[in-house]
């Protein structure tokens, strides 16, 4: 594959990064990269439970001191942790 490079209206070079995949185990499903890209290229799944990362009896998740139950009657269950997925990555256009 080349590489792709532009120009800023200031006649600067720039090379854009494009998004090739996300390791949903670092994905905090925060949201912010749907926001920001214009294109169809994420969508926002629930974390597969990876049962390699589970039968470590050294890896914690650590929430500190906050309580996670489900008393906020939101009508959805604090047990399901939502993470982004690749919709389609060949429709990224990059960014700087």
């Amino acid at each position: 594959m080349s590489t792709i490079t532009g120009l800023t209206r200031g006649g600067e070079v720039y090379t854009p990064a494009f998004v090739i995949n996300i390791n949903q185990l670092d994905c905090i499903g925060c949201g912010r990269c749907f926001k920001v890209c214009p294109r169809d290229v994420f969508d926002l799944v629930e974390r597969e439970e990876d049962e390699a990362l589970m039968a470590d009896d050294d890896y914690e998740y650590d929430y500190g001191d906050d309580d996670y139950g489900d008393d906020d009657d939101d009508g959805f269950s604090d047990d399901t942790a939502m993470v982004m997925s690749l919709k389609d990555a060949l429709d990224c256009i990059g960014w700087v």
